[in-house]
């Protein structure tokens, strides 16, 4: 292993058998005004964000100002002839704070059209990188690419007023949301397709466009991309997509680069990627099972054979959430109306029916019930999206709604550059000891 990795290893083994003892004997004791559980365990339940586009509430799920997902669907315009939501209605409310007309959720999809045009060269980016490249590798790169672009970086460059930030932030996310189909479906059709590239169609919405692009001229499937984008945009400040681009903004650093950043945290397997490790464990369970349509009872004993590995089933539980995600019951309704008779979607349901219940009876699990990333993959393969390692470009596309709308109102609200402070283990067994405080 190498004489500087086998000290390394000696010293980590060390260090985290002493933490776990701080943390047994000491985990409760306020740190500033947080618990030492707390600093070590990922910050959670510390308040230290202020996100205006959603809240995240334990017992009702994401809410959109204030609006909860079934509201948005009721409420935002829709596309001629489509039920399902427009997110370019969604970015104006969190944008805003209020709900679009119809009219301006349309002006919006005009702007995205006209701010749409990728450069060449972005494209030659991505051709460079190997065709075995992870598809979410190709899309940051695509979008490092874009940076070029940016209207806050140059003008920076130049020297402008601290006022005028907003302005050329709110530019620079406007051009790249519009870009982020063009890019996600030319990684999809560069990566699967053979690289035979389809072009925009400038009368379609921006969802609706995304799906022409990739391929897919089922009306049902841009009805469910316009879902799909929607209910994926944003989920308040904490998750690591939207904190990241808070973070790297709060730099200074232009929309391109913040992003990019953000979805670097969303490539994670305990984040975006865990919608592909969904459908990748339904379809070994089905290969393992050999039939395309488990019963309960062989659902049960997978799960339990999953959970005797020491691993988890993807897709059910949540860190904030104390009931069904309202996205997954968004997608099912639209699963019952579009494919009730499909088997890898009665699959999830019956999952969802089989799951909860031998979570519940180990006692330790605070939600033993599904997220969004549960159900959006079978939705996704029933149209013939197969390709699960495209999902989180996906997912990504979507969430640059949330991060861009919050990042413009941080450079509104002149929010600083985040600097939170950290202490060793070593400082805090001194403060253990009662030599003095360590937060100040």
């Amino acid at each position: 292993m190498g004489e500087l990795k086998e000290l390394f290893k000696a010293r980590a083994d060390a260090a985290v058998a002493e933490i776990k003892d701080l943390l047994k004997e000491h985990g409760n004791k306020k740190i500033g005004e947080v618990t030492l559980a707390q600093v070590y365990q990922g910050m959670r339940g510390i308040t230290g964000l202020v996100t205006e586009t959603s809240l995240l509430d334990a017992h009702e799920g994401i809410r959109f100002r204030d609006y909860s997902i079934p509201e948005l669907q009721e409420k935002l315009p829709k596309a001629k002839d489509g039920t399902e939501p427009l997110p370019e209605g969604l970015f104006y409310l969190m944008l805003i704070g209020e709900m679009p007309s119809e009219e301006d959720a349309h002006q919006i999809t005009s702007v995205w059209q006209r701010r749409s045009h990728v450069p060449t060269h972005v494209f030659h980016t991505i051709d460079a990188l190997p065709i075995t490249a992870h598809p979410m590798t190709m899309f940051v790169t695509g979008v490092m690419a874009l940076q070029t672009e940016s209207n806050f970086a140059k003008s920076y460059a130049k020297g402008m007023s601290k006022k005028d930030y907003w302005e050329y932030v709110f530019d620079d996310s406007m051009d790249l949301i519009a870009r982020l189909p063009r890019i996600a479906a030319y990684v999809y059709r560069r990566k699967y397709k053979f690289s035979e590239h389809i072009q925009p169609n400038g009368l379609l919405d921006w969802a609706g466009n995304l799906a022409h692009m990739m391929g897919f001229e089922d009306e049902s499937f841009k009805e469910l991309m316009r879902l799909y984008m929607t209910i994926h945009a944003d989920h308040e400040g904490g998750n690591v997509s939207a904190h990241t681009t808070h973070l790297v903004g709060s730099a200074l650093s232009d929309p391109y680069l913040s992003f990019a950043a953000g979805m670097n945290g969303l490539a994670g397997p305990l984040h975006g990627l865990a919608n592909q490790e969904v459908i990748k464990w339904i379809f070994d369970m089905r290969e393992e099972l050999e039939t395309e349509l488990p019963s309960k009872e062989q659902i049960a004993d997978y799960v339990q054979k999953t959970l005797s590995a020491g691993k988890v089933v993807p897709g059910y539980g949540h860190a904030v959430l104390r009931k069904t995600d309202p996205r997954f019951t968004a997608q099912m309704e639209f699963g019952k109306k579009h494919m009730p008779d499909d088997p890898l979607v009665q699959t999830v349901w019956n999952i969802y029916e089989t799951v909860p219940p031998i979570l519940q009876s180990l006692g330790k699990i605070k939600n033993p019930w599904p997220n969004v990333d549960a159900h959006s993959g079978a939705l996704l393969v029933h149209y013939g999206l197969e390709e699960y390692e495209f999902y989180t470009v996906l997912f990504g596309v979507s969430r640059s709604l949330g991060v861009l709308a919050s990042l413009c109102w941080d450079r509104a609200l002149g929010f600083p550059l985040e600097r939170p402070k950290s202490v060793t283990t070593e400082a805090v067994k001194s403060w253990l000891a009662g030599n003095g405080e360590i937060w100040e």
